[in-house]
């Protein structure tokens, strides 16, 4: 009449210990490779060296002639990355750009259209539409 568990069950118990330890471990592992995961300055260096300078030429000429357009494309920005990730979806014409609190109230999407243009004249299909708008945004804010 002894109490202690069978050899089968300590086995399935160790087991299931282990694959839950496992799926945490791998669980932390994915979190942490997303979390170090950042806009680099020097990311199309190689395959588009003046993508970052004709973005910062494009939004340095939308804002010298209207100043507010610095505003406008953080604004942008922000709605984009606000709901569902940065991945420039409120580009998209009909979608996001006419849904309802963008409708009529976002502005800039002809600058980053014309940046868009000027950088596939350089660099065909290499920089995402999202990169283009986050360093738009960016370089608005210290634009002059």
């Amino acid at each position: 009449s002894s109490t202690s568990a069978s050899p089968t069950a300590t086995s399935r118990q160790f087991v299931g210990m282990a694959s839950s330890s496992l799926s945490v471990v791998l669980l932390l592992v994915c979190l942490a490779a997303a979390a170090s995961a950042q806009l680099s300055p020097t990311f199309y260096d190689a395959s588009c060296p003046g993508a970052l300078a004709t973005i910062k030429s494009g939004v340095a000429a939308a804002v010298s002639s209207d100043p507010r357009m610095a505003a406008s494309l953080l604004r942008l920005h922000f709605h984009d990355c606000f709901v569902q990730g940065c991945d420039a979806s409120v580009l998209l014409a009909g979608n996001e750009r006419n849904a309802f609190g963008n409708a009529g109230s976002l502005r800039g999407f002809d600058v980053i259209d014309k940046i868009k243009a000027t950088v596939e004249q350089a660099c065909k299909r290499t920089v995402s539409c999202a990169d283009i708008l986050a360093v738009a945004a960016r370089d608005s804010v210290v634009a002059r």
